[in-house]
């Protein structure tokens, strides 16, 4: 992910200046993200008359998880286990909406099927952020970064979720989600075997 997207832009004068002059830590920041990205995948889970409301929390955790980062970098706060609970808190909170989706749609037209569905691209998604945590261990920070394209990033797909739900089309991105995101699973599984291999050549 890179540091100047258009999230990052929106939230650095808005959130994170302000919040560089209190004492306020960057890991502070990841909890508060991570508090309210489940807070979104539980009201997502209770159905669809509280899925509105998931999608505004979950805005919400996703503005914090660009703040957190942003935050460090601007206070001199950076560190490696800083970095790897912010992933985590990524991997939870990106993991449980879908899950929290699936749950929530168990009522409509997929009856019951729509909860291994969100499981499905829950755990695919729980799965490329992994890869990218054990890519950043033998490659360094950003080792599995994709590039981004005019100021936006991959991960900003998950933006995608509330915009979704609130067009009344939360059916279509359940059905998107589960099939997109085992096939970037496997994209990235792609790059995690090459860097294994090459680690491999190199002892």
């Amino acid at each position: 992910m890179s540091h100047n997207s258009w999230i990052h832009r929106v939230v650095r004068p808005t959130l994170v200046k302000p919040l560089a002059k209190t004492p306020v830590t960057p890991n502070q920041l990841t909890t508060a993200r991570l508090l309210a990205g489940l807070a979104g995948a539980g009201l997502m889970a209770a159905g669809p008359g509280w899925q509105d409301i998931a999608g505004a929390v979950f805005v919400l955790s996703v503005a914090l998880d660009r703040a957190d980062g942003d935050l460090a970098r601007l206070t001199g706060k950076t560190s490696p286990g800083g970095h790897r609970y912010d992933m985590i808190a990524d991997a939870v909170c990106n993991t449980l909406i879908l899950i929290g989706l699936g749950i929530g749609l168990r009522g409509g037209d997929y009856g019951l099927m729509a909860v291994p569905l969100g499981a499905l691209a829950g755990l695919s998604v729980a799965a490329i952020l992994w890869m990218v945590m054990k890519m950043e261990e033998m490659g360094g920070h950003r080792a599995a970064e994709l590039p981004s394209f005019y100021g936006v990033d991959a991960d900003d797909a998950v933006l995608l979720i509330p915009v979704f739900v609130w067009l009344d089309q939360a059916e279509a991105l359940l059905t998107a989600a589960a099939v997109i995101a085992p096939l970037v699973a496997i994209l990235f599984l792609g790059m995690f075997w090459r860097r294994l291999r090459a680690a491999a050549v190199k002892r």
